[in-house]
């Protein structure tokens, strides 16, 4: 091997690359369903963007992006995340004068140096939803439903959804000494630059990962500090759930890790709570289209990563690691290649075709048909009136006038 992809990366080979699809497609027909159009943005951002949104101290920014210069002397950052993107897009492209609620899903690669593990690569891939322009409890309830019900169509039938309010800056300014104070009393378990980051944030310890969950009870929560219009909003997504049978739990320790969010966040597991099942999670961000320059906004939105769960997808719903063609179209020969191509132009009309110019002999091709799980196989020699037909399928074979060929796949196709 000459070259070897990066630490960090993967392939999606053809042998997995059917339960991506499933994953993807099943995201999709759930944003169809309830009402998200797509936005494609940028795989690179000015670095201000992501530095004011997802936090100048927050270890996305400090730790894990990518950044380079351009040719113009311009930093650039490859996305870390998408919400920031959509929302400069959202604003650069006038979409805030358009009125009512705009809902917008996305899919690609996201970029994080991060210390790769399982389900957590250095480029990761994601599905997500944003939902601008209301403050309505419904709309937070909406987005988990929408989570939920693709989760629950992807076989995932042990659902866990976890909410946690994270306030406004009213109820974040009561509480943020409370906490700050206890973090200073335990100071002997923390390092220097660990104190340093939650004297900035003090939320951000309920997020790392090296503390455990039994020191992190002895904290106090923002949950008893919340003001009277941040508790009526979380009390509302809570009553609203309920409504609509999405069971959940109120998980006091969640904050998630981004600078933006405000009131509801939330996360979703598929299963067994470890440090990697956390399948999806979002939450509301009321005040960052105004930090990006545009009005004020209240928004939600939702991220789920691909590669955690395509690897978590139960046993019973995965798709079938190689789908192959319906047709296989066996070519006797060089002098039979125009023919064939004729055979394979009729039969992509009922399905899809796989055409065989390789140079192997007759057997060895039919061989390949069968391994790679083609329903028919089609041999096509250079002349003569008549292709030989094999239903892998039926295991019935007949001979075929070639220009019957149309009618008799349409026939075996009823």
């Amino acid at each position: 091997m000459k070259y070897t992809r990066p630490r960090g990366t993967h392939d999606i080979t053809p042998l997995e690359i059917a339960r991506w699809q499933r994953v993807e497609h099943t995201f999709q027909r759930a944003f169809e369903r309830y009402g998200y159009r797509g936005i494609r943005t940028p795989i690179f951002e000015s670095t201000d963007l992501f530095v004011r949104a997802v936090g100048a101290q927050s270890d996305i920014v400090t730790k894990e992006m990518y950044t380079f210069t351009d040719r113009g002397g311009r930093s650039l950052t490859l996305r870390p995340e998408n919400t920031a993107s959509v929302i400069r897009a959202y604003l650069e492209n006038g979409m805030h004068r358009w009125g009512g609620i705009q809902r917008l899903c996305y899919e690609g690669p996201m970029f994080r140096y991060d210390r790769p593990q399982a389900g957590r690569y250095r480029q990761f891939h994601q599905v997500g939803a944003e939902a601008i322009g209301s403050a309505s409890p419904a709309l937070d309830v909406e987005i988990i439903q929408l989570v939920v019900e693709a989760l629950r169509e992807l076989g995932f039938t042990s659902v866990d959804v976890r909410v946690n309010s994270v306030g406004t800056e009213a109820s974040r300014v009561r509480y943020r000494q409370v906490l700050l104070d206890a973090i200073e009393s335990r100071r002997a378990d923390l390092t220097e630059d660990a104190l340093a980051r939650y004297r900035h944030n003090p939320l951000r310890i309920f997020d790392a990962k090296e503390y455990s969950a039994a020191f992190k009870e002895q904290l106090p929560r923002i949950s008893d500090y919340l003001v009277d219009d941040d508790r009526v909003h979380f009390d509302g997504v809570q009553n609203m759930l309920a409504s609509v049978a999405v069971p959940f739990t109120h998980d006091v320790q969640l904050v998630r890790g981004l600078d933006y969010y405000t009131r509801t966040v939330f996360e979703v597991y598929g299963g067994e709570r470890s440090a990697q099942s956390a399948l999806c999670g979002g939450g509301r961000y009321d005040t960052l289209v105004a930090e990006c320059g545009g009005p004020d906004t209240p928004a939600i939105g939702m991220s789920a990563g691909l590669e955690r769960i395509v690897e978590a997808l139960p046993a019973t719903s995965r798709t079938p690691e190689e789908v192959g063609p319906h047709y296989y179209v066996v070519c006797a020969g060089a002098d039979a290649e125009a023919r064939a191509l004729q055979a394979a132009r009729i039969l992509r009309e009922f399905g899809s075709v796989e055409l065989d110019v390789s140079g192997r002999s007759v057997k060895t091709q039919l061989e390949a048909a069968g391994k790679k799980k083609a329903r028919v196989a089609v041999v096509v020699d250079a002349a003569g009136p008549e292709v030989a037909y094999h239903d892998l399928a039926a295991r019935t074979d007949a001979k075929v006038g070639f220009a019957a060929l149309r009618e008799f796949a349409l026939q075996s196709k009823k």
